[in-house]
Formats: structure tokens, sequence, C-alpha cells
């Protein structure tokens, strides 16, 4: 588990620290199994359910492929690019893909001809980079340092496992 942050405790000693580290530990531990059940019956649920799927899958791929074969063979009957029938339609529609072969060489063909508008850039702030500046040339850039302690604990449940 990760550590968790709290604001403030109501504790007296460091037994009573170590004692709620513990119960802590040994809750995570019962969290984990039942985590651990539910994913499997989630898992044997979604394969029990797939096998059942399957046989329809099946059948609407070969129904599928069958009026794919009989409206490429009568498309010469089609009005337009769609025909309309009782329970649903059928078509042909345009697709336009673009494949790339090398993106690298692409770019910098792109580039060379100004077509800048073809190419995405992301930019981002690097916070990690960022804090390694003085904090005066970090705000110079318009932003701030803020540095805290936070309090955070990790129950040992490998202990407890043993």
């Amino acid at each position: 588990m990760p550590r968790v942050r709290i604001e403030e405790t109501r504790l007296k000693s460091w037994d009573e620290v170590n004692l709620n580290l513990k119960e802590i530990a040994e809750w995570e531990l019962a969290v984990e199994a039942i985590e651990a059940d539910m994913n499997n019956k989630i898992q044997d649920l979604k394969l029990e359910k797939e096998m059942e799927a399957k046989p329809y899958q099946e059948r609407i791929e070969k129904l599928a492929m069958e009026i794919k074969e009989f409206v490429e063979a009568h498309r010469d009957e089609l009005k337009g690019k769609t025909k309309i029938l009782n329970f649903g339609k059928v078509g042909f529609r345009q697709s336009t893909k673009i494949i790339i072969k090398g993106v690298q060489a692409v770019l910098k063909s792109l580039k060379a001809r100004g077509m800048m508008d073809c190419i995405i850039v992301k930019e981002s702030v690097n916070k990690d980079r960022l804090r390694e500046y003085p904090d005066e040339v970090i705000a110079s850039v318009g932003a701030t340092k803020k540095v805290t302690d936070t309090f955070w604990y990790e129950a040992d449940r490998e202990k407890l496992r043993a």
C-alpha cells in the first residue's frame, strides 16, 4: 500500500502508535485478500461470459461476411452509397488513410517544406527540472515553490504475515 497522509493524531505513546500500525497492517492484509478474491471472481466471470458470447460473435461475423459479399457483388444496384432495408442499412463509405513508413523522415520532409501545421508539438512544464532552479529563478518565470513536511506512515505487513 502507498504511504498515507494524516493531518492529526490522538495517540498518547509510541506503543499506541505501534499498535495502530499493527492494526492497519492487519486491515490492509484483509482488504488485499478481499480484493484478490474479487479479482479472481471477476476474471472467472469474464471468461465464462466470453465463452458464452463466442457462438453469437462467430455467427455475427459469418452473417456480416455474407452480407458484405452480396453487397459487393450487387454494388451497381445501390442508389448512392447506402441502401436502406427493413432491418438496417448497407453501403460503402469512403475511407482515407495516411500510411507513414518512417516517422523521422516524414517529419524532416514536412519541416523542409514548411508544413508545420502537419506536425503536432506538445509542450508542458517539466516541474521536476524546474524544481532544481533557485527560488528567484522559479519566481521570475511566474511559478512558486512550496515546501511542506507532510506526515506519512507505512505499516509493515510482511512482519505481520510472518
